[in-house]
């Protein structure tokens, strides 16, 4: 008896997810099902495997007793001390098949039969309907008795400064992939008969609703907080707000990416805000009380005689607000000094009187260092 990996039979690895087994089962189920490819016995004998994996692997049961007999097997334990060991779990596993839903023509192979029951056995640990099916007498599509959790939606949303300083409402027209009601995200429609305590697929096709991918397209429009305080690239998570599953506690997460617009007045370094603030000559010279912007209005600022070109000046807590275990950024502003260009005659004939008071009490040059460098 050759031992089946199952694993790779499906294409994922061993520690593949609840989510990943199921879409990698779906992917390879639809192209490779009979009615997809009548009359090929090789996709014929490798759907029944790939049924007969997930089987295994979708229940938590099975996979963990598979993962234990996997490990067994690689270690060279004889067949015959493995049938011993796992004799009591496969009689548990008999025990327990009344309350399930058993499936007549699983047509499973020889390694399935002896560690898992036999001939298909139980396919779900509880009750309930067959949420699909496969013809010509192969077993049920089964997604195991817990459904896979719906997919998460990304989207990017554009915010003002403003809205990044005191918070924000956006509405979101969103589309996203929701599990079909009608097949219960299984992609395809099983037709079966009651023999008994039994329940015996005769056919299936495609779900009509989805055409067999198993999900729909839906539209929704969503009113979302922007919260104070995020930056360019602050990524929010609403929880169960994108595909959406029969069942709420399965729906995905809305991944939210924030996108900061640019402002023709305030820069953004972090959480700080930086401003070039002009300032006339004489207003640097003489210092002066000034009206600044703010993102939210204005602030007087006074400005210390003497200032030049590129000094800095800063009102801490005045930038992007706190945020989790980030603090509250400030609000910079670099003076930036201009001389007027526009002089009438008094005012050239005043600038005149100033430029020889200085040069008369001998006002260093200020170029004097740059001639004195060597190029």
């Amino acid at each position: 008896m050759e031992f089946r990996d199952y694993y790779k039979v499906l294409g994922v690895e061993r520690k593949a997810s609840e989510a990943e087994i199921k879409s990698a089962f779906r992917k390879l189920a639809r192209k490779f099902h009979p009615d997809v490819n009548p009359n090929n016995k090789d996709a014929e004998v490798k759907f029944k495997e790939l049924n007969e994996a997930y089987q295994v692997i979708s229940d938590p049961d099975k996979r963990k007793k598979y993962d234990e007999l996997g490990a067994d097997w690689e270690h060279g334990v004889s067949q015959e001390e493995m049938m011993r060991r796992y004799a009591r779990q496969q009689s548990a596993a008999g025990a327990g098949a009344g309350g399930g839903a058993d499936f007549e023509g699983g047509d499973f192979s020889d390694f399935f039969g002896q560690f898992f029951g036999g001939g298909g056995g139980s396919a779900r640990r509880g009750g309930g309907r067959s949420r699909g099916g496969a013809s010509r007498g192969f077993s049920t599509f089964d997604f195991g008795t817990e459904p896979a959790r719906a997919p998460d939606l990304r989207a990017e949303v554009g915010i003002t400064l403003a809205d990044a300083v005191k918070g924000a409402k956006r509405r979101l027209d969103l589309v996203a992939e929701d599990e079909c009601a009608t097949c219960g995200g299984s992609g395809m429609i099983a037709r079966e008969e009651k023999q008994g305590k039994a329940r015996v697929i005769r056919s299936a096709e495609p779900c009509p609703t989805c055409g067999g991918n198993g999900v729909v397209q839906a539209r929704r429009t969503l009113e979302v907080t922007i919260p104070a305080g995020v930056t360019d690239g602050t990524q929010l998570r609403l929880k169960g707000q994108g595909g959406r599953a029969p069942r709420p506690d399965q729906n995905g997460d809305l991944f939210l990416t924030i996108r900061l617009e640019p402002n023709p007045v305030f820069a953004i370094a972090g959480r700080d805000l930086r401003v070039n603030l002009p300032v006339w000559d004489y207003e640097a010279a003489l210092g002066a009380e000034i009206t600044a912007p703010t993102v939210d209005g204005r602030v007087s600022l006074k400005i210390p005689a003497g200032s030049q070109t590129g000094r800095v000046m800063r009102l801490r807590g005045r930038g992007l607000p706190a945020r989790g275990k980030e603090a509250a950024g400030d609000l910079l502003y670099e003076l930036k000094v201009l001389a007027p260009t526009d002089l009438n005659a008094k005012e050239r004939a005043l600038m005149q009187q100033l430029a020889d008071s200085l040069k008369d009490r001998g006002l260093a040059d200020p170029r004097a260092e740059l001639m004195a460098s060597k190029s």
